[in-house]
């Protein structure tokens, strides 16, 4: 067996090992990691998370901006933080959820995603990802709770 994997990408193309995107979010986080450890594990980069929401496009950007404020608002216990390049929530500098836009590995729908930090437990299995394509009054409340639960 070959020590790589070879994988088609949604529009068809084949390539071995980690695609641009994947190798830009790693580098994303070495960085990341490397200005934490100048700055303590807790540090609240909240104006790094806005700026990065910022340089998104403009659908994903209202999504994300939206999430910021109701993350912030249902459990202002969450710093934030980037992570992989995203906007990420963390408890004790653990993240706990995170933002991942459509754009970041080019999906057709943004991603809210819970770590194992997350107190989401219900039984044999839970969801962790769900798939955001707009925020009405609905998602937003449903979001609130999920929210409040992974931080209970």
């Amino acid at each position: 067996m070959s020590s790589t994997t070879k994988t088609t990408t949604a529009n068809g193309e084949k390539y071995d090992g980690f695609t641009d995107e994947e190798r830009g979010a790693m580098k994303e986080r070495a960085k990341e990691l490397k200005r934490g450890a100048r700055r303590g594990a807790k540090a609240d980069t909240e104006s790094e998370v806005l700026a990065k929401i910022a340089e998104m496009s403009e659908s994903d950007r209202v999504i994300a901006e939206r999430l910021h404020t109701l993350i912030k608002a249902n459990a202002p216990v969450l710093t934030s933080k980037l992570w992989y390049g995203m906007p990420a929530y963390a408890r004790d500098g653990k993240v706990v959820c995170f933002f991942q836009s459509a754009a970041k590995f080019k999906t057709r729908y943004a991603v809210l995603g819970f770590s194992d930090e997350a107190n989401l437990d219900e039984g044999a299995m839970w969801p962790t990802y769900f798939a955001l394509t707009e925020l009405t009054a609905d998602v937003e409340a449903r979001i609130g709770a999920l929210v409040k639960q992974a931080v209970s």
